[in-house]
């Protein structure tokens, strides 16, 4: 099955248009080497091509200026986190009159990972983030495929659950093991295998870091530099709380998902959907899962995305916020999701434009003036992107 991923393709092209350096950051083995590569496809000019994980090109970029003041067209750099000191150069080069190259670096992690890419190259580069397949990539009919395997493109093209399921052991073994350490974490792989397992049965919750400490034994500063590493490292995802102008105590902590499915399932020792559906982790996964849908289709970024939550009890999954629209999201794994007064406060208190229940039925209604039922299958369909 070969799936295409053109709006990357075309987002990138046109970052490279406008950027003399462009970033993509996303996750080992989630295409960013095959995305790149597209992009050189359709490159007018030269394209020239390092692979940081080959001991040759380590070799060549010895001394990155030599190596690269004279290559003309498109240069791309494939896992530059080995090199960070290279952002210094790409600096230099990036000055140059008429800009005789444009640089296309890949990275393993994010822009605070990278902390050296930001402060070198600041004004000069432009990010594009790469997550796994989204379920407008891959079609509406295979969302439950998508859910069980995770977006990993291995993952989810796999002949089958257990050939996935074994991919992604091999994947989470491998990126404790030998990534993390090659982005200087030195934290043993066993202790943040333990961690991100405890995270996954906290999947879907608000963050509490001294719960969280008391179960594995440590400070509270320590699970949370565990946890913003693995943020960093684009394996977890932080949603952070929306904060209402409103006379009403609200949570002020984060929550948190494990940001691929499959990952999550791997972590719970779940392979197929007849496991997955027993286990009572389902509905966070689902939410987690629903909610990473709904930001896809909306093509919301990480800044404009939220949730809410008060002492008293009311919530709202989701809320998106861009310029003037406030849009709210439920997410309920039922065929029959019904208005609940916490929707009613959401509205009122948020001045929400539209709630949205995403449900796992199989038909989009009006529950009420402002709410929509809209079922997770027609998502394509009934949602528009935001303007």
């Amino acid at each position: 099955m070969s799936i295409r991923r053109d709006a990357h393709r075309l987002a990138v092209q046109g970052l490279l248009q406008r950027h003399p350096v462009v970033a993509i950051l996303g996750a080992r083995q989630v295409g960013k080497t095959t995305l790149a590569r597209a992009v050189a496809r359709g490159y007018p000019g030269r394209t020239h091509w390092f692979d940081l994980e080959d001991p040759a090109d380590l070799a060549r970029l010895a001394d990155p200026m030599l190596a690269l003041g004279d290559r003309r067209g498109l240069v791309v750099l494939d896992e530059v986190q080995r090199v960070p000191a290279i952002f210094t150069a790409l600096r230099v080069l990036a000055d140059r009159p008429r800009r005789p190259a444009r640089f296309l670096v890949l990275g393993s992690a994010s822009q605070g990972l990278l902390r050296q890419s930001a402060e070198s190259l600041a004004g000069r580069i432009a990010y594009h983030d790469l997550r796994g397949f989204a379920l407008g990539e891959v079609g509406a009919r295979r969302w439950s495929a998508l859910w069980l395997r995770g977006g990993f493109p291995r993952a989810f093209l796999a002949r089958g659950d257990a050939a996935s399921a074994e991919w992604r052991r091999g994947f989470v073994r491998t990126f404790l093991e030998r990534d993390l350490p090659q982005l200087g974490v030195g934290i043993p792989a066993p202790t943040l295998h333990r961690f991100w397992a405890m995270l996954a049965h906290y999947h879907g919750q608000v963050w509490n870091a001294s719960e969280l400490a008391r179960a594995f034994g440590v400070a509270d500063t320590t699970v949370r530099r565990y946890l913003d590493l693995l943020t960093a490292a684009f394996v977890v995802r932080q949603l952070p709380p929306w904060h209402a102008n409103v006379a009403k105590r609200q949570v002020k902590s984060p929550k948190i998902y494990l940001s691929d499915s499959g990952l999550l399932h791997t972590l719970l020792g779940l392979a197929t959907m007849v496991e997955l559906e027993r286990h009572p982790k389902i509905g966070a996964s689902w939410e987690g899962f629903a909610l990473q849908a709904v930001v896809d289709r909306l093509g919301a970024r990480p800044d404009e995305c939220f949730f809410w939550a008060t002492q008293a009890g009311a919530e709202l999954d989701l809320l998106v916020v861009r310029g003037r629209q406030r849009l709210g999201f439920e997410f309920k794994r039922t065929t029959m999701p019904s208005l609940t007064r916490s929707m009613h406060t959401a509205l009122a208190d948020l001045g929400l434009q539209r709630l949205d229940v995403i449900h796992a039925g199989a038909h989009t209604y009006r529950l009420a003036p402002k709410v929509r039922a809209v079922a997770l299958p027609r998502l394509l369909e009934d949602l528009a992107p935001l303007r």
